[in-house]
């Protein structure tokens, strides 16, 4: 091997570590856009059967079938915040009463009661938090809201390049496809195009699965909550199945926010009669909602959406989680189900590859 040999293979390596870096620093820096293009796929894949029915059965234009998908979901938005207005405004409210007379005697009586209640059980509260200094948290309040409108601005920029490029994404479906088939070797081209069909169906009955998921844990919470009268019953219901797309963790947070506003929702009732048995039985149901959810809900969308056994999606999840947190439990099912199609199309002749894509 020549000097001259070595010198051009040492330097194409860099050249191909110099581009790989520089490749990753691109992506990490369009991060945002990356996020908003992910979602927009989402949103049309969710919206495809809504769209084939349009332009297949009446035979409308696709640009008409995407303006109509896109005003369902435009819809959809402004009946969210008009339903979460009354929340934030009673939130508001609350927190504008902070230093008001009505309100610290409201939470010094609940206080009491609980104290009371405790120190029948042996357990004395006062003793173990006496030496905790709450009015710094107070005190952060505002500022918390602050970067609460701060953020409002950036999320109205996000919202409308979301639905902008999903837009564009319902009225053209072969946007992804050709962006994809730009990457794929052209004796490749009949196996991608193949896979990514494959990958758009299961994945559009996957969300679609999701938000029946959550519509049933959302009729449950809300019937439990309108049955013990908490206000803005709808609304928490709705933020408590939101958080079931995150697997696990998602149900926890979920029991916590409805805790909390069933707790306080009613502060000048008496604690031990009225807020504490009220409490009880609307977390006994929140418990009921999440044994229907794990035991059929899931399982059923789970098998029948992206064809995989419940034990491998649960294996799947952990194993994402480990590797990613959160956001890898999130994306985990999908990411597993796209393996799953290519790993077929491609590398069908494993046997293992054979017993995981068997009922694909």
């Amino acid at each position: 091997m020549t000097a001259k040999t070595l010198s051009n293979g040492l330097l194409r390596t860099l050249a191909i570590i110099v581009g790989v870096l520089g490749l990753i620093w691109f992506f990490v820096q369009i991060q945002t856009i990356i996020v908003y293009i992910v979602v927009s796929a989402v949103l049309s894949l969710i919206s495809r059967p809504l769209v084939t029915f349009l332009t297949r059965k009446l035979k409308l234009k696709d640009t008409i079938a995407a303006i109509i998908s896109m005003l369902v979901y435009i819809l959809f938005i402004v009946i969210i915040i008009n339903a979460f207005a009354p929340l934030i405004s009673k939130q508001s409210q609350n927190i504008a009463l902070l230093n008001s007379d009505a309100f610290k005697d409201n939470v010094e009586r609940m206080s009491s009661e609980i104290n009371t209640y405790l120190l029948t059980k042996n357990i004395d509260i006062l003793e173990k938090t006496k030496n905790l200094d709450l009015i710094p948290s107070i005190k952060n309040i505002p500022n918390a809201l602050n970067v609460i409108l701060a953020s409002i601005g950036s999320f109205s920029m996000g919202l409308f390049s979301v639905l902008f490029i999903t837009f564009f994404l319902m009225s053209d479906s072969k946007i992804l496809s050709r962006g994809t088939f730009a990457f794929v070797p052209k004796r490749h081209f009949i196996h991608a195009a193949r896979s990514l069909e494959i990958i758009k169906d299961l994945l559009s009955r996957y969300f679609i699965g999701l938000i029946i998921q959550i519509s049933v844990l959302f009729i449950i919470y809300t019937l439990i909550l309108t049955i013990f009268h908490i206000e803005n019953a709808i609304i928490i219901a709705f933020l408590c199945a939101l958080f079931n797309l995150i697997p696990y963790i998602g149900p926890l947070i979920g029991a916590v926010i409805m805790f909390v506003l069933a707790t306080t929702n009613n502060l000048n009732l008496d604690f031990q009669t009225q807020i504490l048995p009220n409490t009880l039985y609307i977390m006994g149901g929140y418990l009921f909602a999440q044994m229907i959810d794990n035991f059929i809900s899931q399982p059923l969308i789970f098998s029948k959406s992206v064809k995989s056994h419940p034990l491998e999606i649960f294996l799947v999840i952990m194993i994402f989680g480990s590797l990613f947190g959160v956001i890898g439990m999130v994306v985990s099912i999908p990411c597993y189900t796209a393996i799953k199609v290519i790993a077929k199309e491609f590398f069908s002749k494993y046997q293992a590859v054979k017993l995981l894509t068997k009922d694909l």
